[in-house]
């Protein structure tokens, strides 16, 4: 496991206005889709990790960035641990479509984290 940080999730107001500043600051494609009548938009992440901009008015500038921490194939033991240490689950292991699991914890200090995993183990 190389790569700790895996995945972030950046809450946004406007998906089109933020895809659009993202792929000019950070000078890469960003691609807009919807999934599940929801749209949202993808950093490219081809060399590299990447993230999504999605819809959360109520979060930006409260709930912050979500990163998604590579717990690859101990999903279930790291909520667990979390938990064991003084941490909170706000959402339990859960699908993310063809993307893996993941569970969203609060971590001894009061983050808010997400805890990734390609299987449900």
């Amino acid at each position: 496991m190389v790569n700790r940080a895996v995945w972030m999730d950046i809450p946004v107001v406007d998906v089109p206005r933020a895809a659009a500043f993202y792929a000019a600051v950070l000078g890469v494609p960003v691609h807009q889709d919807t999934y599940d009548g929801t749209p949202f938009a993808v950093l490219h992440h081809e060399d590299g990790n990447g993230g999504s901009l999605i819809p959360r008015p109520d979060e930006v500038g409260r709930g912050g960035i979500l990163v998604y921490f590579n717990v690859d194939g101990r999903i279930r033991a790291a909520v667990r641990e979390a938990t064991a240490r003084g941490g909170q689950v706000l959402s339990d292991v859960h699908p993310i479509g063809p993307h893996g699991f993941r569970a969203i914890v609060v971590d001894s200090e009061g983050n808010r984290i997400a805890l990734h995993s390609a299987s449900d183990a």
